[in-house]
């Protein structure tokens, strides 16, 4: 299982795979499994900073895809679950309807909160819309934060992070 994981991580590694494997990250991190994108977004934007925009608009679409899938799931089960009626997460989001999508970045709730609104059947393209507004501005902003912090302080980190090799030679 190792092997597989470490093959795995070779295969998406930035410098040779790039903008794809930054997409499927921002995809994968987009749906119900518990990951984030920001890592490999930002190193990749550390490694190509004149590709910032870029960046940004490859993990916009890939979270924002994610995001689309969990609404479409959310869609094709309203019959199979009975939520309860009236609960106050479900009475703010259909208050809010698409625009609360705008949150949909937002770590543990975000992932449900495109389900529920496919779910409650809010129309598709607003919530689309709403949805990549929000994801979108908090790639702007991470990975710019992160890229003001100095070389020197990665390189310690790096340094202090005792690295074996998951694979046995």
């Amino acid at each position: 299982m190792e092997a597989f994981v470490f093959r795995l991580f070779e295969w998406f590694a930035l410098p040779r795979n790039g903008l794809g494997a930054v997409f499927v990250f921002a995809f994968v991190s987009a749906t119900l499994l518990p990951m984030g994108s920001e890592p490999a977004a930002f190193a990749y934007a550390r490694f190509h900073p004149e590709q910032f925009w870029l960046v940004v608009a490859v993990a916009t679409v890939g979270n924002t895809a994610g995001g689309a899938l969990d609404y479409w799931l959310g869609r094709g089960v309203r019959g199979a679950l009975r939520a309860k009626q009236g609960t106050r997460y479900l009475r703010w989001l259909e208050r809010l309807g698409p625009a609360a999508l705008v949150f949909a970045w937002l770590p543990v709730v975000g992932d449900p909160l495109c389900a529920l609104a496919g779910w409650l059947r809010l129309p598709f393209w607003p919530c689309l819309a709403w949805m990549a507004l929000g994801k979108g501005l908090r790639y702007v902003v991470v990975i710019a934060l992160l890229m003001q912090v100095p070389d020197a302080w990665w390189s310690g980190l790096l340094m202090a992070l005792p690295l074996q090799s998951p694979v046995p030679s």
